[in-house]
């Protein structure tokens, strides 16, 4: 599971990539394409309070990997690293400076995150419609040769790029299963997940009115906004204390950190979700893709539970935090007992019995 974050230069990526995962860009060696990935564990309160609950000897959240993302620039030649690294990642988060600082310098002189916004889509739809245009041309091409050449998907790559030329992007365009093979092997950035990370400046950190006009501007490319003050998040970083932090954020009148609900909000974004196994020896957060069955939700664990898999014993989240214990919940008759059919819900509590 990879988010991707792509940029601008100077609008806070390396800062961002620092503050979720701890990797120093600086410091870092590239990996291919100049890219630069770290873990960051999912911020998830309801794992925090399972924990305090539980007490156990060993904890393990949620993971998400982000890869720091070549620049992109204004030379078309420049950005084919970028654009093949981009191809790579599950989801695309567009760090997009909205901070003043007359000590950093912006590519366009100005400081103007809704046209750097527009920058970067359209350089992601031009992508996509050139891959179209090209495909089209080939298909063409194959028909004046051989005739009988297989033109199958040329309906599909007609109406993709009518709906790109529209400056709207593949992520809206719908895909039935069999033309969702025919693409199998294509890289289309725009179908991607999106996610624009607005790096806000201290004063402005609780103001949404940036991420509501972007709501507004793009209201048919399924774009999630998210505002965030890497100022803020560096100083909030260097306090250890949870009281501190929570002090801190009540005098900026913050309810959370905006990089732990940035994690969240990628993670939804992947299409996953979060479900917990807990006990003395272990309180961790199972990754699965949304709708998954309770039997593919055990596979997570092992196999074997997957192909033995006989019924899973529920206990809601709310429950387990209204009666205290296991036990209460037991005894107040909301343990639940799920089969195979049963769609696995954010932030379950499962137990699994299987026999292979």
């Amino acid at each position: 599971m990879q988010v991707g974050l792509i940029g601008l230069p100077q609008a806070g990526k390396r800062t961002i990539l620092r503050l979720l995962t701890g990797v120093d860009a600086a410091a870092a060696a590239p990996g291919p394409g100049g890219t630069i990935p770290g873990i960051c564990p999912v911020r998830d309160p309801r794992f925090d309070k399972l924990v305090a609950m539980y007490r156990p000897k060993k904890s393990v959240p949620a993971t998400i990997q982000y890869v720091l993302l070549p620049d992109l620039t204004k030379d078309a030649a420049g950005n084919r690293d970028l654009l093949k690294a981009v191809g790579v990642v599950d989801v695309l988060a567009h760090v997009a400076r909205a901070f003043p600082d007359d000590t950093v310098f912006h590519v366009d002189g100005t400081v103007d995150p809704l046209r750097d916004v527009d920058t970067v889509q359209a350089e992601l739809l031009l992508h996509d419609l050139l891959f179209v245009e090209t495909r089209l041309e080939r298909l063409a091409k194959d028909r004046a040769k051989r005739g009988a050449a297989d033109q199958s998907s040329e309906p599909l790559l007609k109406r993709m790029q009518e709906h790109l030329n529209a400056n709207r992007p593949l992520r809206t365009f719908p895909l039935e299963p069999k033309e969702q093979t025919m693409l199998s092997g294509a890289t289309l950035l725009t179908r991607k997940p999106m996610l624009i990370v607005l790096n806000m400046g201290e004063a402005d950190a609780r103001d949404r009115r940036l991420a509501e006009e972007i709501a507004t501007r793009y209201p048919d490319a399924a774009l999630h906004a998210v505002s965030v003050s890497a100022k803020i998040e560096e100083e909030l970083s260097q306090l250890d204390d949870p009281a501190e932090r929570a002090a801190f954020l009540q005098d900026l009148g913050i309810e959370e950190s905006a990089i732990d609900r940035f994690t969240r909000v990628s993670y939804e974004a992947l299409g996953y979700l979060s479900y917990f196994t807990v006990g003395e020896d272990e309180v961790r957060a199972w990754t699965v893709r949304r709708g998954a069955l309770a039997p593919e939700a055990g596979g997570a664990i092992h196999s074997d539970i997957e192909r033995g898999f006989i019924r899973a014993e529920l206990i809601a989240y709310a429950d387990l935090m209204a009666y205290g214990s296991e036990q209460a919940v037991a005894q107040a008759g909301k343990g639940q007992l799920k089969g195979k059919d049963y769609v696995v819900q954010d932030g379950d509590i499962l137990n699994f019995r299987f026999s292979v």
